[in-house]
């Protein structure tokens, strides 16, 4: 599935009700525009879950909502729900495994900063 633009307007009709891998990023942020090309990779395996991209400098009300203090930062929900939220840039194996854990594991929320 291609990535979807998440805003502050759309961002609870794109997501309402279901599991969303979110990639917090600036256009500045070196480590962002190297981890673009994986996250839209790993993106195109995964047809039930919504890929959102929240560019901070567009939509910093979305980034305070998150407690989002450093970039790149992927945040996995499901049913409007943090299960993992992580700052850094992750490699393709890396974020798989992160998704899969996320969306199949128990609903729980883990952060790693």
């Amino acid at each position: 599935m291609a990535t979807t633009e998440l805003t502050d307007t759309n961002f609870n009709d794109a997501t309402t009700g279901k599991t969303v891998v979110i990639d917090f990023w600036a256009e500045w942020c070196g480590p962002c525009r190297s981890f673009a090309p994986v996250f839209t990779r790993v993106a195109n395996d995964y047809d039930d879950v919504v890929f959102g991209k929240v560019d901070v400098d567009a939509n910093p009300g979305l980034a305070q909502a998150f407690g989002v203090s450093a970039i790149p930062t992927l945040v996995v929900m499901r049913n409007g729900q943090v299960l993992h939220s992580e700052a850094g840039a992750l490699n393709e194996s890396a974020l798989r495994s992160t998704i899969d854990k996320a969306i199949k594991g128990p609903k729980r929320m883990t952060f790693k900063f």
